[in-house]
């Protein structure tokens, strides 16, 4: 089995062999680079594949990544923005329908009142109108039966004076002249005037 450890011992045991061979002094960083094995060509290779792929991923990965976030993110706070306004209009318009369904209310209350008004005035006015009429028709009526009255009194004064004289002559069994007629039914008209 291969192991990372094994490996590194391995590296750090060669390394100092191979420092210990060449008689040198092993400094702190040239004891760590031969302690763990790093050889230059291979570390630079090794950073410039990183910065190819770190680039290719920021290029191609990330920045489509984060522009697709931070699209989303203004498309969430423009929709939270709109859903605010939305509510602050829902609000105005609840507040706006309140009062107009207030002033409607207000309004019909007041045409009823001023209906009721109106048509009691109207109710009135046609009794009025109505007392008026009958109150004239019965005066009509007093003078017409006053005149029909006056008239039958008037014909029956002249059928009663006529039947004076007719009664008259049949006691008197003579013929009676105009004028004694004429006094007869003067006298007759008085008497029942009187009456």
């Amino acid at each position: 089995m291969f192991s990372p450890v094994l490996v590194l011992a391995q590296a750090t045991g060669a390394a100092a062999e191979a420092a210990a061979a060449h008689g040198e002094a092993t400094s702190g960083v040239s004891k760590i680079i031969g302690d763990f094995g790093i050889s230059w060509p291979f570390f630079i290779a090794q950073v410039i594949n990183f910065s190819v792929v770190a680039f290719i991923l920021w290029k191609f990965a990330f920045k489509p990544v984060l522009a697709t976030l931070d699209e989303r993110q203004q498309k969430i706070a423009a929709g939270l923005k709109y859903a605010d306004d939305m509510k602050a209009k829902l609000e105005a318009t609840q507040q706006e329908s309140a009062a107009i369904l207030k002033q409607a209310s207000l309004d019909a209350s007041r045409l009823v009142d001023e209906a009721r008004k109106s048509a009691k005035d109207y109710l009135d006015k046609q009794t009025q109108e109505t007392a008026a009429k009958v109150n004239d028709m019965l005066a009509k009526a007093r003078q017409a039966v006053e005149l029909e009255h006056k008239k039958m009194l008037a014909d029956a004064r002249v059928e009663i004076a006529r039947l004076v004289v007719v009664t008259t002559e049949r006691v008197l069994a003579k013929k009676l002249s105009d004028a004694d007629r004429a006094a007869y039914n003067d006298s007759a008209t008085r008497e029942l005037t009187n009456v």
